[in-house]
């Protein structure tokens, strides 16, 4: 039961980084800046990332060695709610162009070996 129950919870990560995935391509850091639909989307899905994470993380706390910059990535969550006036367009293309595919591939992995253990 514990498990499915993390297992939701990585789907959500997987399915935001697919969407940001969608949102950026063929976008440029300028198109981001200009747009206000292009930032508040790709904000929403970042702090879906971190909250399915935070909660997951909760439920398992041995389980954040899995993920590289676990409580970075729940940090830049609560930066784009708490502190959203603070975030920088660089930080955000450097999240996801550098640490979105390592999250993504880990949490890829980590759900295989979910469903593989579940037969």
């Amino acid at each position: 039961m514990r498990r499915r129950d993390i297992r939701v919870y990585l789907y959500d990560i997987v399915q935001a980084a697919a969407n940001l995935q969608e949102f950026i391509q063929g976008r440029t850091l300028e198109d981001y800046a200009q747009s206000l639909l292009l930032r508040s989307a790709v904000e929403r899905q970042f702090i879906t990332i971190g909250e399915a994470l935070h909660r997951a993380l909760r439920m398992a706390p041995e389980l954040e060695r899995r993920i590289s910059n676990a409580q970075r990535v729940i940090g830049f969550r609560n930066r784009l709610i708490h502190g959203y006036a603070l975030t920088d367009d660089d930080i955000v293309r450097n999240a996801l162009q550098v640490d979105l595919p390592v999250l993504r591939r880990e949490v890829s992995a980590w759900l295989d070996e979910l469903d593989e253990a579940e037969g």
